[in-house]
């Protein structure tokens, strides 16, 4: 269930912003410079762990998103179309330009 998890945020979660991306990249790099080898060591070790937790909270959040959705649609009754979601977007994106 995990990798079918997984694959589901990767295809409906977005993604950062390029321009987030390079501001945490560039302010990670500045204190990596004034400090010694060790202290680098701990501090990518660290960000890292940070990294890592991040990623996993994120997706824990997403599968209960998921399974709240779930347990709402089976309540309703209604059955969900992932095709027709997505050709319902592709509609709107034609008619909105």
């Amino acid at each position: 269930m995990y990798d079918y998890m997984k694959a589901l945020q990767e295809r409906f979660d977005e993604k950062q912003p390029v321009q987030l991306v390079y501001a945490v990249q560039s302010v990670r790099e500045g204190p990596r410079d004034g400090i010694d080898a060790e202290s680098r060591r701990k501090l990518l070790r660290l960000l890292d762990a940070q990294n890592t937790l991040l990623a996993r909270s994120t997706l824990m959040s997403f599968t209960a998103g998921f399974k709240l959705a779930a347990g709402i649609a089976g309540e309703l009754g209604a059955p969900y179309s992932f095709e027709a979601d997505e050709e319902q977007k592709a509609k709107e994106m034609i008619t909105n330009g």
